[in-house]
């Protein structure tokens, strides 16, 4: 069978930051990986299955792997399983290798990393930052080394991933869709060349290939003997801070990149560019506050050349506001898009008295079509999680049993405690929403409910919809202490796009729920209403509250009917205030 005849990694147009921290993960994988962000067609896993053809040959001579962690693997593949026929000839307990173990020594690639679940993507994570597996189950141990250079890619249209996960990768970069017409021609030309006779272009690359191949084994010799200046630490301390990155992950990544790219460029000491050289890529995935951004910087002399560009994206600062009378003066006008954003802070209330989530009640067994159990409310996986519930453990039998045939007990996987339980809030912050300190209002609640999830170990991610677009404010994570920072850094203004909300809210909770079947989703519409776009066609979000927050007496806003064609709850702000008031 011949093998698949991949692009060389020298002749791919562009991509020269790619590239490079390509290179950098290949030379210290402790870096911990790279994640490529960007859409379809844009190279990333052409470059990713090149990088194998150029990394070094192992001591025995072999070529590295390139293994691909599929969408539907379970943990026993990915990490390694007990080899069951062998323990019930020879009574001997082994391990079949999983493709962590295939991947030593090369590259384990994973496209769509944000549609994996999420414990699969952490005991990934975990094992590309050691270099080591750990299979254990009942007492029983295996270890194996498992050093490869980590690639994912992921389409952020598709659902973006968790903040704790996505902090576990080392770099990040972020790929715009935008080509100049050189690059695509360039690209056009280079693809036909290549499809016309692969083996003839590679063979015309070989020695680019090769010298490449060299400077990588030169960089990985030279690591060990990088020395840093002690104003190296106290630079990378005081930039992270600045960025408002959480946890210290980000200078232990930052001081390894830097030494690798110290490396690259065959130097013996970390430079003030080789800190810039890495800046952007450690902290554009944990960037929390608006430090000044830093553009990509030029790639390091000796890498492949190739046309390229490239840019960055200034923040815009906070305007700022007027409060309600400007609001008012446009509620009367109605020109609520015309106002430029305003700034309104949170307004503090007592505990959130919202309906508790109850347990879902299981459905009894039944020989009805699957459809028939969602007809009936059951969630979708929820079948699957309780089947999960009772999945024998092999191992665990194996090893109680004692090589014993035919099996006098048979062990199950433990049941996991309590359901996961996430909280959705979509926050409306359009110009109608300023009139009455209603966003402030609005942003105090969502807080307290802030509070309360954090209290019970709770999920949660907010999203903001105004200003003519949806906003993420919190990704979806555990429930953070405080809220309030991140609730008045958001600037109310411009139009009610309530059916994009809704719309991204239900591409979201499909997303977390194929990782997560066992997921329960209580979604949050808060929202005066007062939209021009249609209802038609909103999708159901399962278990939802629509907070009407419109304040008039005469109400002009359509809480009422957006709750009935999402088949939510419906509650006044004023009604879950006035409650409050009472406690």
């Amino acid at each position: 069978m011949m093998s698949r005849i991949e692009f060389p990694f020298v002749a791919v147009v562009g991509q020269q930051a790619l590239k490079t921290a390509l290179l950098l993960n290949a030379i210290d994988p402790r870096v911990g990986g790279v994640l490529i962000s960007g859409p379809r067609g844009s190279a990333k896993s052409t470059l990713a299955r090149a990088l194998a053809d150029i990394l070094p040959d192992d001591p025995e001579g072999r070529r590295p792997p390139f293994v691909t962690l599929p969408l539907g693997a379970s943990e026993e593949r990915l990490t390694g399983s007990l080899d069951l026929q062998r323990v019930l000839s020879e009574r001997e307990a082994t391990f079949h290798p999983g493709l962590l173990a295939k991947a030593d020594g090369g590259v384990l690639y994973v496209d769509e990393v944000n549609l994996l679940p999420d414990p699969l993507v952490d005991l990934l994570l975990d094992v590309a930052a050691s270099g080591t597996n750990i299979v254990e189950r009942d007492g029983i141990s295996h270890t194996h080394p498992a050093r490869f250079s980590l690639i994912g890619t992921m389409n952020p249209d598709e659902g973006e991933l968790r903040p704790q996960l996505l902090d576990r990768f080392g770099l990040c970069l972020e790929q715009g869709a935008a080509m100049s017409v050189p690059e695509r021609v360039a690209i056009l030309q280079q693809r036909e060349a290549f499809d016309r006779d692969p083996q003839g272009y590679v063979a015309s690359h070989a020695e680019a290939q090769a010298a490449l191949t060299r400077r990588l084994r030169q960089a990985q010799r030279l690591l060990a003997e990088i020395a840093t200046g002690n104003w190296v630490y106290e630079h990378i301390a005081v930039r992270c801070e600045a960025a408002g990155v959480e946890g210290l992950r980000a200078d232990v990544t930052w001081h390894r990149a830097a030494r690798a790219h110290a490396a690259w460029r065959g130097a013996t000491t970390v430079s003030q560019q080789d800190l810039d050289g890495v800046e952007p890529w450690v902290l554009a995935h944990r960037r929390t506050t608006n430090s000044p951004p830093h553009h990509t910087p030029p790639p390091p002399s000796g890498t492949p050349p190739s046309p390229s560009g490239g840019g960055g994206n200034g923040i815009d600062g906070q305007a700022p506001g007027g409060g309600d009378d400007h609001a008012e003066a446009s509620e009367a006008q109605g020109q609520w898009g015309a106002m430029p954003p305003v700034t309104q802070k949170s307004v503090s209330v007592p505990a959130a008295n919202l309906p508790e989530i109850s347990p879902i009640k299981r459905a009894k067994p039944t020989t009805s079509a699957p459809s028939a159990s969602v007809r009936r409310g059951q969630q979708p996986g929820q079948r699957r999680a309780h089947a999960e519930e009772r999945r024998p453990d092999w191992f665990a039998t194996l090893v109680a049993n004692r090589g014993r045939w035919p099996w006098r007990e048979l062990r199950y996987r433990k049941a996991r405690r309590g359901q996961p339980v996430l909280h959705l809030v979509l926050l409306d912050t359009s110009a109608s929403t300023l009139g009455r300190q209603l966003l402030g209002r609005a942003k105090g609640l969502v807080e307290r409910l802030a509070q309360q999830a954090y209290a019970a170990r709770q999920q949660m991610a907010v999203l903001s919809f105004g200003n003519g677009g949806v906003t993420p404010i919190l990704l979806r994570r555990r429930a953070p202490k405080a809220l309030r920072e991140r609730l008045d850094a958001v600037d109310g203004g411009g139009g009610t796009p309530l059916h994009d909300a809704v719309l991204r809210a239900a591409r979201l909770i499909r997303q977390w729920r194929r990782q997560d079947p066992g997921l329960h989703v209580r979604t949050y519409l808060i929202t005066d209403g007062r939209t021009r776009q249609s209802l038609d066609g909103l999708p159901l979000l399962g278990d939802c509250i629509v907070v009407d927050t419109e304040q008039a007496a005469v109400k002009r806003g359509r809480g009422t009917q957006i709750a009935q064609q999402l088949g939510a709850l419906y509650r006044p702000l004023s009604h879950l205030e006035r409650r409050l008031e009472a406690t």
